[in-house]
């Protein structure tokens, strides 16, 4: 059980700054200034960028949509170290200098190295960026140092039991995620507990999938709180965790913002009876019949085309589950980018004489093709 830890008297609401509003390429600087302005008027402070977010438009619109219109104390900023980007440990203070120049901060308060693995955990040390982190807390450049994980949670075990200079850990946690073999949600959190790191939540509402839920499943939600969002039930699942620092929401209009804000300003957690609705809404899901696909890969190798057969499967089983159609296109081409699509199968059944699971391959991706392409 966490105690006293950094950043308790945080607001639980975080700004994700991955999804602004748009207006063709650019951001849309002034409804992004409007939500600014409402979260702050809220009470709420966390402001969450990185590098790499919209093509680096987003530590821009940090100093543009907050730095230059409130005091530099009234809000905390959390960026990150593109990792993919650090080839040399010189690297690691250009990148630092640019994101510092960028957003007009004058110092981070939370400094993430940005989707640690093992393998890349590895790579950070032999470039010396962990000692990096430590050098600029030290010159006042950051003020807590930590990174953000996407791996199992032996790999976690790993990093936190070399890394004590590590304050915090970011973490995807949601209720579907929990108990998932992949994510590791629940066995990630009881690591970052045993080494009592406080922790950051990312994707909460898994990329809105869990904001746009089947009907059946948005029934039981409404049933029991007709006044409450789909979406509020899983900001408020992963806020009523013990040891977090706040819950990120990557909103992206005001009608998003307004709300996170009217469930988030007067913070509740669950009582037991919430998370009986919840369970009864995972049980739910549980019924939707998925592609039984194991990702043994064993379709893959001999495939001509090279078609990403488990991701596809992957994504498709995500639009089943959560009928977010516009999300699991964007996840569809990004799995697929450089790879074979659906489409792109020619019907030699290679694939299917390799699979254990029995799957008519070729028949499941003509039908996927005709959903997402």
């Amino acid at each position: 059980m966490y105690n006293d830890y950094l950043g308790k008297d945080i607001p639980k609401l975080g700004f994700g700054l991955m999804r602004l509003p748009m207006k063709g390429s650019e951001i849309d600087m002034e409804q992004t200034k409007a939500m600014v302005d409402r979260f702050m008027e809220a009470g709420f402070t966390y402001f969450d960028t990185a590098y790499a977010y919209i093509n680096g438009q987003s530590e821009v619109a940090v100093k543009e949509a907050i730095v230059k219109r409130y005091p530099r104390e009234a809000f905390q900023i959390a960026t990150k170290l593109p990792t993919w980007l650090v080839k040399k440990p010189e690297d690691c203070g250009k990148l630092l200098d640019t994101q510092l120049e960028r957003t007009g901060a004058g110092y981070f308060d939370f400094y993430l190295l940005h989707a640690l693995n093992k393998d890349n955990a590895k790579k950070m040390e032999e470039l010396g960026a962990w000692e990096f982190g430590v050098k600029m807390k030290e010159k006042g450049l950051i003020k807590h140092f930590g990174f953000s994980f996407h791996d199992k949670a032996e790999n976690l075990d790993w990093i936190l039991s070399r890394h004590p200079e590590a304050e915090f850990v970011q973490l995807q946690i949601n209720y579907i995620d929990w108990d998932s073999d992949d994510v590791q949600a629940r066995q990630c959190y009881e690591v970052a507990e045993k080494y009592n790191k406080p922790i950051i939540i990312m994707e909460p509402v898994k990329g809105g999938s869990l904001a746009v839920m089947r009907p059946e499943v948005q029934k039981i939600f409404k049933q029991a709180r007709p006044d409450l969002s789909v979406a509020s039930w899983a900001i408020r699942y992963a806020a009523s965790l013990d040891g977090v620092i706040t819950v990120l929401s990557g909103m992206s209009n005001i009608e998003q913002m307004e709300d996170n804000i009217s469930y988030m300003k007067d913070f509740k957690p669950l009582n037991d009876e919430e998370r009986e609705i919840i369970n009864q809404a995972i049980l739910e899901l549980k019924k939707v019949p998925l592609i039984p696909c194991t990702a043994c890969r064993y379709c893959v190798d001999d495939c001509p085309q090279k078609v990403a057969i488990p991701e596809i499967f992957r994504s498709y089983n995500d639009y089943k589950l959560y009928n977010n159609l516009e999300g699991t296109k964007g996840h569809y081409r990004w799995v697929t980018g450089g790879k074979g699509k659906a489409s792109d199968c020619i019907g030699c059944a290679s694939c299917e004489s390799h699979c254990p699971q029995h799957i008519r391959i070729i028949e499941t991706l003509q039908e996927i093709a005709g959903v997402l392409e």
